[in-house]
């Protein structure tokens, strides 16, 4: 059994840096990822793919998700957006500082999929242990919806594949650490197979004339991390219980506040 323990988010500056090394379980001569396990993908009792389980992140779409495009294409960043993107800073990143990730990032944690009547959700264990939902009742979207992290997301299956669509974004959420932008008229169309018992695949196609002069599309992997759970994740927005790994005693910023 594994055995559980409690993740402390780190300071913005700190937190950078561990995302630029390998995720965890990857160190040069440290332990390996398990193989993905083999066989058939599970269907549910519909007969539709299952796509439940615990999924290891995808690095590119952590770091930089120009990484995610297809071999030869580029983001086509309007100009004030690539400006921006060259100006930011990794402290400043939200996703560093606690907040959701937003669509389509991931944070270099695991993520589950949980499947039932009606609606799908994406659990995180980075962050907040934030989480989407995914509404499976053949609604519709909101003439209007809320401004939120994660959106709006209506699925359906188009036969063995699972389509989301979500409108309804704030501005407040960075597509990558590289800072890459976005406005409130983002739209995205993520399409999700499980080809087999270990892989799960994705394709998210960005919609967003405010800063992006097309459509493009980012392509997505993950394998099951089989015989595990998520686990405890603690991160505060700001935190400043960072002595432990600084040397810094917090107290003496809060006196001269």
């Amino acid at each position: 059994m594994k055995q559980d323990f409690l993740r402390i988010c780190l300071p913005c500056a700190v937190f950078a840096a561990l995302l630029a090394a390998p995720l965890v379980g990857q160190e040069e001569g440290g332990p390996r990822p398990a193989a993905a396990p083999k066989g058939p993908a599970p269907r549910l009792a519909e007969g539709k793919p299952d796509f439940s389980g615990v999924w290891s992140p995808d690095r590119n779409f952590i770091y930089d998700i120009a990484d995610a495009l297809a071999p030869g294409e580029n983001l086509p960043l309007q100009p004030w957006a690539s400006k921006l993107t060259k100006e930011r800073m990794s402290k400043d990143d939200p996703e560093a500082n606690c907040l959701p990730t937003g669509v389509p990032r991931l944070a270099p944690y695991p993520w589950r999929i949980v499947q039932s009547a009606g609606i799908t959700f994406f659990l995180f264990e980075g962050n907040i242990h934030s989480y989407r939902q995914i509404f499976m009742d053949g609604r519709s979207h909101s003439k209007e919806p809320n401004p939120t992290w994660y959106g709006e997301s209506i699925g359906k299956w188009d036969g063995d594949t699972l389509v989301i669509d979500t409108v309804g974004f704030n501005d407040r959420f960075w597509f990558d650490f590289a800072g890459h932008p976005h406005t409130g008229r983002l739209h995205t169309v993520e399409r999700y197979r499980r080809p087999d018992l270990g892989h799960l695949e994705w394709d998210t196609t960005v919609d967003d004339p405010g800063a992006y002069t097309k459509s493009f599309t980012l392509h997505g992997h993950a394998t099951l991390q089989a015989d595990t759970d998520l686990m405890e994740y603690i991160c505060q927005e700001n935190n400043r219980d960072v002595q432990h790994i600084l040397g810094k005693d917090p107290r003496n910023r809060e006196s001269k506040q």
